[in-house]
């Protein structure tokens, strides 16, 4: 298999990280893409031109990392790192759908900065995306301190929300590490701490770019 990404891309991250949980490293070579960059190949494999893309050993070209984070976790014969029925899949699901949330407004937030001309980018724009974030985090803080989001021994298995949660995280210590979103978020600075001392968390660590 082969895995088109972009090395400080929180989704591609994501794929990363459960490869690496999973046993599957060995199994996919990792392809550096820029998905910004003209002449590139990948719009004709995804048209989306976004990473990350998952080529299967078959040919077919998955994209989404919520969808290439379900593939590759039908692919060992461990536990699954997603719940596979009842309420803890649909809780699950729905954290993984806040993380990439939070991504979501981050993503748009730095592409604000980096790609609009400074005299042209909208204040209000920043603030309602730093706003989601916010309160996402709040979030967070809260189902640490209620147990909903539990902190992850190194010997346990983490599900794919908390996986997300956890690259959610690191991408706004890459980026926006003057927000300091530890301020006033003791448990889940904690909780983070833990998840990202992980081997998966540490193998796959972006570049200060």
């Amino acid at each position: 298999m082969q895995l088109r990404h972009a090395a400080t891309s929180p989704y591609a991250r994501k794929a990363r990280v459960l490869a690496h949980e999973a046993g599957l490293t060995d199994r996919i070579e990792l392809i550096d893409t820029n998905p910004y960059e003209q002449g590139s190949d990948l719009r004709s494999i995804n048209p989306l031109s976004t990473v990350p893309v998952l080529i299967t050993d078959d040919g077919m070209a998955i994209c989404d990392s919520p969808v290439i984070c379900q593939y590759l976790d039908s692919l060992h014969d461990g536990a699954k790192f997603s719940p596979e029925s009842g309420k803890s899949r649909f809780e699950d699901l729905n954290l993984e759908a806040l993380a990439d949330g939070l991504l979501d407004a981050s993503l748009s937030r730095m592409s604000e900065i980096r790609l609009r001309p400074e005299e042209f980018q909208w204040n209000g724009h920043h603030k309602r995306m730093r706003a989601k974030v916010s309160r996402t985090l709040d979030l967070f803080e809260q189902m640490v301190t209620d147990g909903s989001l539990p902190t992850i021994a190194l010997d346990d298995r983490p599900s794919i929300g908390i996986i997300t949660v956890g690259c959610a995280l690191g991408y706004l210590d890459l980026r926006f590490a003057a927000d300091n979103w530890r301020d006033g978020r003791p448990a889940l600075t904690v909780w983070y701490e833990t998840f990202s001392a992980r081997p998966s968390m540490q193998e796959t660590r972006p570049p200060e770019a």
